[in-house]
């Protein structure tokens, strides 16, 4: 089977971007690419992926199932918050599979001192990151109130 590959600037130029733009799109990983040589090559289903094109349905069996989670944790400061932010956002950087990477978005309401995490992404990642958060917010351990023992 033959997959279509595209160079950077052939991207760049099918989609009217900069050829720094499409780079930086690959840095971030949102755009798949392989590198060859000092050179990157986009595979068509990639490219379709990042402009929104519908992909092919997939095999029998090979479903994938998307799981979408909403926390919302009532009585938090704006530093609690912000802690809670970072450690989620790392954990979701560094965990799942880097092909299906999860999405997590953070909102701290001030006025109600109410914390939201938005969470996207496949079902076993987004289980792992809610037993993540979880554990921090029952264990009593200060990480949300600033106050973490030195060992």
């Amino acid at each position: 089977m033959h997959e279509e590959m595209y160079s950077v600037g052939e991207v760049a130029e099918r989609l009217g971007l900069h050829v720094r733009t499409v780079r930086g799109y690959i840095r971030t990983g949102r755009l798949r690419a392989v590198r060859i040589g000092k050179q990157y090559r986009i595979a068509r289903a990639d490219l379709d992926a990042l402009t929104g094109r519908r992909l092919p349905a997939p095999a029998a069996g090979a479903g994938t199932v998307e799981v979408s989670s909403i926390v919302q944790i009532d009585g938090v400061d704006r530093a609690a918050s912000d802690r809670l932010a970072t450690l989620v956002l790392a954990a979701a950087n560094t965990a799942g599979h880097p092909a299906r990477p999860l999405r997590v978005q953070t909102v701290y309401d001030e006025e109600r001192h109410r914390m939201k995490i938005v969470i996207l992404g496949g079902a076993g990642a987004t289980a792992d990151l809610l037993h993540l958060v979880e554990a921090v917010l029952g264990a009593g351990n200060g990480l949300l109130t600033g106050e973490v023992e030195d060992a």
